[in-house]
């Protein structure tokens, strides 16, 4: 028994490692100077730490810009569509899971249908309708596209997670007076911190991630998120790869921070039952 288990943590470990390495080489990579940087050499730690490529990757160098105004756009483009989409979810999950009506079952699998859809299947018809809109090409634009394409998988988190909520409780509101929406604001809402626990550490990842709907919408770098900038990072001569490195690392940590640290209440969250259904 013990052997086998053993051999079991062995092989975990071993699958561990092998998902780490290029992590690892990003790392490694990322804190070196130009110098050191060699295919021959790149598991090699620095002989020195040096920050000289995050600086770069952030404010710019010789033939290129740096992240620093495309991270700010993230964060502005994030931040407003990952509230904006647990919101409105919240609000369509509690009424398909507490108002009874004709055709709510069907209306409810006709709004799971845009999580199936391909994105790509989309993007003209998209980039029209932000045109007539007048957001083509900018932040308000994406945040509006993220907010819509997120109400599925909100609504669909929320339902099932408001649908374990006792019926009771709903009922004692009922009679204290309370309506539909005073129900959600006194006894739904109170409840549902581990299910927006999920749904703003998902869709926070989610959209600070996307690549797609960024580089079709917003081809002014003026307005671009910084998923699509790190493409710019490549000098016009010669390719830093230090300086991309560090570009790749300060990409993915604000989601990797998040996990870190709020990890712990996603986990929650799904064990209080905002993915059963």
């Amino acid at each position: 028994m013990r052997a086998g288990r053993l051999l079991l943590y062995l092989v975990l470990l071993a699958f561990a490692v092998y998902y780490l390495l290029p992590v690892y080489v990003l790392l490694v990579t990322s804190f070196k100077s130009f110098a050191e940087v060699n295919l021959y050499r790149m598991w090699s730690p620095p002989r020195s730490l040096s920050l000289e490529s995050f600086r770069r990757a952030l404010f710019g160098g010789m033939g290129y810009h740096g992240l620093a105004p495309n991270l700010k756009n993230s964060f502005l483009m994030v931040l407003p569509a990952t509230l904006l989409s647990a919101f409105l979810g919240s609000l369509n999950g509690y009424v398909f899971a507490r108002w009874r009506f004709r055709g709510a079952n069907t209306l409810f699998t006709l709004a799971l249908f845009g999580m199936f859809i391909p994105y790509q299947s989309v993007l003209i018809p998209l980039v029209q309708t932000m045109r007539a809109l007048g957001l083509y090409g900018t932040i308000p634009g994406l945040i509006l596209t993220h907010v819509i394409y997120g109400i599925p998988i909100t609504t669909l988190i929320f339902r099932n997670y408001y649908a374990t909520v006792p019926k009771e409780l709903v009922e004692a509101a009922r009679i204290d007076g309370a309506g539909l929406l005073g129900v959600y604001r006194r006894i739904m809402l109170p409840l549902s911190l581990p299910g927006f626990a999920v749904v703003l550490i998902w869709q926070f990842t989610s959209i600070w991630n996307d690549f797609l709907f960024a580089v079709t919408l917003a081809q002014n770098p003026a307005v671009q998120p910084i998923t699509v900038a790190l493409n710019n990072l490549a000098g016009s001569y010669i390719v830093e790869w230090n300086v991309q490195m560090a570009g790749a690392l300060l990409a993915a940590l604000p989601t990797l921070l998040v996990y870190i640290f709020l990890g712990r209440y996603f986990m929650r969250g799904l064990l209080a039952g905002s993915l059963k259904g």
